[in-house]
């Protein structure tokens, strides 16, 4: 049985950067080696007709499980918003491990609010 995707909605503003710090675990909460495993993670519009961002991924401890996933101020000042308010986007984790198999580990949705300073 694959793993059942966590959940965790994210609200940023555009033209800002954004990080968010992971620890992969398995379902009985002992933590995933990361040796030899790819993190994919990836911005999308929620018809999924157009990418919008990859995450960068740093591993930050592998043998722990733990990873940072980062949007540029670059990145972000290209999402939409309607109205020059807010919009939603959506992103999954996907964790390939060493033998190539592949499972989203979370899931969610991008609050986009507009960001009204800009240097």
């Amino acid at each position: 049985m694959g793993v059942q995707p966590g959940k965790h909605d994210i609200r940023l503003r555009r033209r800002a950067d954004f990080s968010l710090d992971l620890q992969f675990k398995d379902s009985s909460n002992t933590v995933i080696n990361l040796t030899g495993a790819t993190i994919y993670a990836q911005v999308w519009n929620e018809a999924r007709t157009t990418k919008t961002a990859d995450f960068a991924v740093a591993y930050t401890n592998r043998t722990n499980g733990q990873v940072s996933l980062t949007l540029t101020d670059v990145q972000t000042t290209t999402f939409a918003t309607e109205n020059d308010y807010e919009t939603q986007l959506r992103y999954d984790v996907m964790l390939e491990d060493s033998t190539g198999k592949r499972e989203y580990y979370l899931e969610g949705i991008i609050y986009v609010l507009q960001g009204y300073t800009a240097p």
